[in-house]
């Protein structure tokens, strides 16, 4: 796009990026989403997706069409993390990374190994490899972001199947926040919030008793969500 604009800047200028973070439930851990990097630099090397904004459009766009673009998924929420400036971040030049967060359910989603990627794949928080640039700072500051987040914000919502059982959502809750949680408690309380729908269907085929599936009442979801409130378990 060809620049008519006579005041031109006399000092140099930092490359501007975005990256992603990308949280997926399987219903055991929580996990992140990697891309392998095809090329230098941290070439063969694990990383966020992520990639540089174009001239014609915002940090948000870059994010969505890299993640796109490199994983597959699209059509997702993702919520502005933190400007990451450091001046030595990146090998290449001075280039300052707006990143960004979501939640997701990993089954949900076909991944593929798009632009410059060699690999795409889930891993667990527990097992991540080494990675590149500063991004392993990046996903441990959007997982304190989340684990804040559970505070005032119900979660699950994007994370889990349509239906599940008040054990699979306590799980999540145990996987975001790293503790084990009272059973009997938990149920107490995120059944006092009036999020949740009961449904007249139960779990088949498994070795132990039964559970009953729940639902999230989107409504009822909805307005939380706008209203706020602390939830501390």
């Amino acid at each position: 796009m060809k620049n008519n604009n006579k005041y031109q800047y006399e000092y140099p200028r930092p490359a501007l990026a975005s990256d992603c973070v990308i949280f997926g439930f399987d219903g055991g851990d929580l996990k992140v989403l990697l891309t392998e990097r095809e090329k230098e630099p941290f070439k063969n090397k694990w990383a966020l997706p992520g990639g540089f904004v174009f001239i014609e459009e915002t940090t948000e766009e870059c994010a969505k069409r890299i993640l796109h673009e490199k994983t597959g998924i699209k059509n997702v929420f993702v919520e502005q993390l933190f400007t990451f400036s450091e001046i030595d971040r990146d090998p290449r030049e001075r280039i300052v990374s707006v990143s960004y967060y979501a939640l997701v359910n990993t089954y949900q989603y076909e991944l593929i190994a798009g632009r410059d990627t060699l690999k795409t794949e889930w891993f667990a928080l527990s097992d991540l490899p080494k990675l590149g640039f500063d991004h392993a700072k990046i996903i441990k500051m959007a997982l304190q972001r989340i684990k804040g987040k559970v505070n005032y914000q119900p979660i699950g919502f994007e994370l889990l199947n349509e239906k599940f059982t008040l054990s699979q959502l306590q799980q999540l809750y145990e996987a975001i926040l790293e503790v084990q949680i009272d059973k009997r408690n938990f149920r107490k309380k995120i059944l006092g919030m009036a999020l949740l729908k009961e449904l007249d269907e139960k779990e088949k085929n498994v070795a132990h008793k039964a559970a009953r599936f729940y639902s999230f009442d989107k409504k009822a979801y909805k307005e939380l969500t706008q209203k706020g409130f602390y939830f501390e378990l």
